[in-house]
């Protein structure tokens, strides 16, 4: 049910799921802090029939949004959806709000443990939040993802490679989220994959050109460190005409035996045995 007066739960995360339940008007959340945006992307993306919702932030939380891959692709595919917006605040912002079409929550989180959301009804404030917050957003600036929308990602990969190599791409990239990884990137999880499937670079590093997840010479540069750690070797493989194009392969034999599941954390815990 939606949210119809003060509460206090456990999570942001809680009370956001609550306020859009069942919400099918526009929504507009100003000053989200990063745990908070990555709610507001999630639930979104989880709901059958989610409202619309402008969401207007500090750049820098756009920014750290964008640099984690599978959430900026999320947040790309809604944007593509017309379900979400974003532009980064010019204006100086006064504290987490969500405007409803009757309503206005106000979002507090003193620690980690409790999130309270303090709601008000009164016609009159709600329109006066709602002008002023709309004030913010027409003074905000928009801004680029520069991602590809996750689901295009992932039908591309299965059309160029094939349906176990996206399964594998999803788990390992849901992975090193969970890990909360800064040494493991979009780019890693798809040499990492391609790898495990003996693909050739020249056709992983292709791909995500196309798509947009990087260039063919990141995907070069990436490959070079991830043999240089030993986590992968390549072959060579002769063609008719030009130089030998270059096969994937996982360099360890612990990153052979492990499934998708463990590929993440194993390469992980040879990342950090590498000497620096």
């Amino acid at each position: 049910m939606t949210i119809r007066s003060s509460q206090v739960r456990t999570s942001v995360d809680k009370n956001l799921r609550t306020i859009l339940a069942e919400e099918s008007g526009e929504i507009i959340a100003v000053d989200l802090d990063e745990d908070s945006t990555r709610e507001l992307v999630e639930i979104l993306a989880e709901s059958d029939d989610p409202p619309k919702a402008r969401l207007l932030v500090e750049e820098d939380v756009l920014k750290w949004v964008r640099d984690d891959f599978e959430l900026a692709s999320t947040a790309a595919e809604l944007l593509e959806s017309d379900i979400l917006e974003v532009r980064a605040a010019t204006d100086r912002l006064d504290g987490a709000v969500v405007v409803t079409g009757e309503r206005v929550i106000s979002l507090l989180t003193p620690d980690d443990e409790h999130s309270a959301a303090l709601v008000t009804d009164d016609e009159e404030f709600v329109g006066t939040a709602r002008n002023h917050r709309n004030d913010l957003w027409e003074g905000g600036e928009e801004f680029a993802l520069r991602t590809p929308a996750y689901t295009r990602v992932l039908d591309s990969l299965g059309e160029e490679f094939s349906s176990e190599m996206v399964s594998e791409f999803r788990t390992v990239l849901e992975s090193v989220g969970e890990m909360d990884d800064d040494e493991l990137d979009e780019v890693d999880v798809s040499l990492l994959v391609a790898a495990k499937h003996n693909q050739l670079l020249y056709d992983i590093s292709q791909w995500g050109e196309d798509i947009g997840v990087a260039s063919r010479a990141t995907f070069s540069r990436t490959k070079t460190r991830l043999e240089e750690q030993g986590l992968i070797e390549t072959e060579k493989v002769p063609i008719e005409v030009g130089r030998p194009r270059l096969r994937l392969l996982l360099g360890d034999e612990r990153l052979r035996e492990a499934d998708a599941e463990e590929l993440a954390s194993v390469a992980r815990e040879l990342l950090s045995a590498v000497p620096a």
